[in-house]
């Protein structure tokens, strides 16, 4: 099945590095929330995470995008993906940068690529898929993207790794936050007759560490 007729996917991530930018070790998480629709209409949900004892925001971020690819494809098929995070770090570098990168050799005008490596895990995590990038204000009430900042949060304070998708937490966390806060809403999954694949991303295999 091409990527552009495969099932789509909704994924909501986001990250977490507790004293960002601070000297020292820095406990950081990635958090995901991925939705798919069953025959029925019904909306399932799943969970991942995943936390590194000394790290940075924009790490999380991308090991953020590595995990959510690796684990839908554990179900080994394609998908159509619409990735939704609050990272410009994450979709600009996945719209824009990487495809520059790529045609210097992964190299850059200015200077060294900060975290080559990851960029290049995650670009070969997400070739395969069709993927519809989206950039959402953080803290601005998104329910999915505060529930992916939950569990960011959770896993950089706790330093734990979920095992695989695990089924979601998502329902017990929204009826806890709903009695505090009336700003939540909960976006619909994604309308696929508006599914825009961004361009497909270069390959990995020149300039590779």
């Amino acid at each position: 099945m091409s990527a552009t007729a495969a099932p789509l996917v909704a994924v909501y991530a986001d990250e977490s590095c507790l004293g960002n930018g601070r000297e020292g070790s820095n406990p950081g998480g990635a958090g995901v929330l991925v939705e798919y629709a069953r025959a029925d209409g019904a909306i399932v949900r799943r969970d991942v995470w995943i936390s590194e004892p000394a790290t940075t925001n924009n790490r999380m971020a991308l090991r953020s995008v590595i995990e959510a690819f690796r684990a839908i494809a554990h179900k080994g098929s394609t998908f159509r993906v619409v990735f939704t995070t609050d990272s410009r770090y994450i979709v600009d570098g996945m719209t824009q940068w990487v495809h520059d990168w790529a045609r210097r050799d992964w190299k850059r005008k200015s200077g060294p690529i900060e975290n080559l490596a990851l960029w290049q895990e995650a670009v070969a995590a997400v070739n395969g898929h069709a993927v519809d990038w989206r950039w959402v204000r953080g803290h601005a009430g998104h329910a999915q993207n505060e529930y992916a900042n939950h569990l960011a949060i959770t896993a950089a304070t706790e330093q734990t790794t979920s095992p695989a998708l695990v089924e979601s937490g998502y329902a017990t966390w929204a009826s806890r936050v709903s009695s505090t806060t009336s700003k939540m809403r909960l976006e619909p999954f994604p309308d696929p007759s508006a599914f825009k694949p961004a361009p497909r991303l270069p390959g990995v295999g020149a300039g590779r560490p």
